[in-house]
């Protein structure tokens, strides 16, 4: 048998290591694939109206965004045996930090209610001080956790999350926030290169539901009868089934489909090319 070589592990997978266990709640996995044809058209008109970096990320996150405010059954937390809606609709966007070795949480708060220009400037921001070590709450949080042996970090985060993330209690002086991950977390493996995935739910986050982001690929689409090469985009869903049944799902379903096949109708969105 081969000898094992000691390796060092990185702060992510600690946490990992320290947090996460044998799948005990039930979930529901599903996967949208959609053409994101009009999507692209719309990207390009906002960037060069706008001059601000948009992508494809942020107008999913859109359209989670307005599908949470219209299925309110999704955008809250089971706290103490009974659900309780949040006020708002705030997602949070996970962010590779230090080559893929750490990875930190941005979360756009009353995202429905913001343009996707607004949030890809918010979130261009919280990136580019995440990756410069100059975001005060995330040293606060994650300061301490890099000395921790992860029979420690278990119980130290499980305290931490349910204290945030469902009691809502916030203590700055750790850098910890209340409900830090919103509703929902988005991730975009396409970025690396994979087809599609589904994200496994972070214990301590609390949040109902994560999407995962897949990579844009041209391929066989059926439109009008015509079989044509079309940019397919698909989307992931882990959603605790505690907060959703099939209606919920539908709502979700419908609203994240129909704006990335028209993002045109968004509100302050440019003239729709010939």
């Amino acid at each position: 048998m081969s000898a094992l070589v000691p390796t060092p592990n990185g702060l992510r997978r600690k946490l990992a290591i320290a947090t996460w266990a044998p799948p005990r709640e039930g979930n529901i996995y599903g996967k949208l694939t959609i053409d994101v044809s009009e999507a692209l058209r719309w990207i390009d008109a906002v960037r060069a109206q706008s001059g601000e970096k948009v992508t494809l990320t942020h107008l999913v996150g859109k359209a989670v965004a307005e599908a949470f405010a219209q299925a309110p059954g999704l955008n809250g937390v089971i706290r103490l045996g009974t659900y309780q809606r949040h006020q708002g609709v705030a997602l949070s966007f996970l962010i590779a930090l230090e080559e893929g070795q750490n990875l930190a949480k941005a979360k756009i708060e009353d995202f429905d209610k913001k343009s996707v220009v607004d949030v890809a400037r918010e979130l261009r921001g919280r990136a580019e001080r995440l990756a410069a070590g100059k975001d005060e709450a995330f040293n606060k949080s994650m300061g301490p956790l890099s000395w921790m042996p992860t029979w420690l970090i278990r119980p130290v985060v499980a305290v931490s999350g349910y204290l945030t993330g469902v009691l809502g209690i916030s203590v700055p002086a750790l850098g910890l926030e209340a409900f830090p991950f919103g509703a929902c977390v988005i991730t975009n493996v396409g970025v690396f290169g994979l087809d599609e995935g589904f994200a496994p739910p972070t214990p301590f986050a609390h949040a109902p539901v994560y999407v995962l982001m897949g990579a844009v690929k041209q391929a066989p689409h059926v439109v009008d009868g015509q079989v044509v090469a079309r940019p397919l985009l698909t989307l992931c869903a882990t959603i605790d089934h505690r907060y959703m049944d099939g209606a919920q799902g539908g709502v979700l379903a419908k609203v994240v489909r129909g704006v990335l096949e028209d993002p045109w109708r968004l509100p302050g969105s440019p003239p729709r090319p010939a």
